[in-house]
């Protein structure tokens, strides 16, 4: 049994035509061709982030900066504050790069998938998804829905990450001449809707007839994953140093973990090991608790200190901005810090 693309396209569009999700950023199957800079935009919010997660964000964004060069023009740390809370922030960076650099260039996204793949931070399958979606070029279009469909579809045996070179090549044979952003977006919802990870609903299929591992009675089987590697755990510290209703934060630095993000002082932690438990001024410390929070590549398990008092502080102002406590949901905090800072203050209303 093999898959065509007439053969997947068709049912596969016609369902699409009947089924496909409502989401800001698209236009309606077979309609006019959605604004470059709103697709650009979803696909780099979503990546290793959930859909309900980002759609908030994309129209918080989209209604404060409606084009790209009016994200372009916008400063580095009200963008970064803007994107906390979504998490990969070296995402948001690069967001800022790709904008400049669009706007530079006449404010008008490149209409290639080579072209695409110029920008700061857009990869193989950003510039694919963008060429496809927003400019109508035939790309071949490839995220984790994806994968999951056509690995299923072709019953690819090889476990993941090695299997993702012929699972490219097949996606690439179905993948139509014509109306390539409406077949890639059709695919992603069909593995969000029906080829799910579990369960999936081969009855509704519209491509089933082809699919070999429905014929083998175990769609579920494919795409094969390799055993998951448990996380190293790092541990650190943070701390709160608190002056007339006013808490001190500090910018960490452009590059590395959360990066350019506005932050509660810390002991130095990182993905490589522990921080050094070294406070940033003498004194005593009172705990409040730790709070856990899970990075790609490892977890974090971060005590939360509480200074002594206003007289310890006074020196530190120079390191940071002293942002008031009332305020602070407002600071643009990472969850990580987030999650911190609601530790602290829910013991205060504790003790209070």
């Amino acid at each position: 049994m093999s898959a065509s693309s007439i053969a997947v396209s068709g049912p596969l569009l016609a369902w699409y035509g009947r089924h496909a999700r409502v989401l800001p950023w698209r236009n309606p199957p077979g309609g006019p061709l959605p604004d470059p800079y709103r697709v650009w935009l979803s696909e780099v919010m979503l990546q290793q982030t959930t859909l309900a997660a980002v759609i908030p964000y994309f129209e918080k964004f989209t209604s404060r900066w409606p084009t790209v060069g009016e994200i372009a023009a916008a400063d580095e740390a009200d963008v970064m504050a803007a994107w906390a809370g979504l998490g990969y922030y070296a995402r948001a960076r690069n967001l800022l790069a790709c904008a400049r650099a669009v706007a530079a260039s006449g404010g008008q996204f490149p209409d290639s998938e080579e072209g695409l793949r110029q920008l700061p931070g857009l990869g193989a399958y950003t510039a694919a998804a963008v060429a496809a979606i927003a400019f109508g070029r035939r790309a071949v279009v490839v995220d984790a829905n994806v994968e999951r469909v056509v690995a299923r579809l072709f019953a690819i045996a090889e476990p993941l990450p090695a299997s993702r070179k012929a699972i490219r090549e097949a996606a690439g044979t179905i993948t139509p001449e014509q109306r390539a952003g409406d077949f890639a977006q059709a695919m992603m919802d069909l593995g969000a809707r029906v080829c799910t990870v579990r369960e999936p609903t081969c009855l509704v299929c519209p491509i089933a007839a082809d699919c070999r591992a429905k014929a083998l009675g175990e769609p579920e089987r494919f795409p094969a994953k390799p055993p998951k590697k448990p996380k190293p755990v790092r541990r650190g510290r943070a701390y709160w140093i608190e002056r007339n209703g006013h808490v001190l934060l500090v910018r960490r630095p452009g590059k590395g973990m959360l990066g350019g993000m506005r932050a509660l002082p810390d002991d130095g932690w990182n993905a490589r090991g522990d921080g050094s438990g070294q406070p940033p001024l003498s004194g005593q410390w009172q705990s409040a608790g730790t709070v856990q929070h899970v990075f790609t590549h490892f977890a974090l398990e971060l005590q939360m200190l509480v200074s002594c008092g206003a007289e310890c502080s006074d020196r530190l102002g120079e390191h940071g901005e002293w942002w008031p406590v009332a305020q602070l949901e407002q600071a643009g905090l990472p969850t990580l810090f987030a999650k911190a800072a609601r530790l602290v203050m829910a013991q205060r209303e504790d003790d209070g």
